[in-house]
């Protein structure tokens, strides 16, 4: 599934249009990021965490030169799903409810 295609079901199933959908998963999208980059992690209850893993300095191998190379250390963003996602995904099943509005503040 393609970005275009979960913005068609989510606009399908919501009956919010398209355009509000791409804007609102944009802006999600941007801000997962920019709080990645800063070294934040995002938790999302039920679905899973996005986090910034270290890689710590290592060495590796120039393969056509046979030279050793230091690899300094640096961040990767990583996701790591909730274990509801995980079991959701096992069963092949979709999950009950049509979402949890439990964490949404007004």
């Amino acid at each position: 599934m393609r970005k275009a295609d979960l913005v068609a079901l989510i606009s399908e199933k919501s009956g919010v249009p398209k355009v509000d959908v791409l804007v609102s998963l944009e802006m999600f999208f941007k801000e997962v990021k920019t709080s990645l980059a800063k070294g934040e992690n995002v938790f999302i209850r039920g679905f899973g965490s996005f986090v910034v893993k270290k890689r710590a300095k290592k060495i590796g191998r120039h393969i056509k030169k046979n030279l050793a190379i230091e690899i300094p250390e640096h961040f990767i963003p990583s996701f790591k799903p909730a274990k509801i996602f995980v079991d959701h995904v096992k069963l092949g099943r979709e999950p009950e409810g049509d979402y949890e509005d439990d964490d949404i503040e007004e």
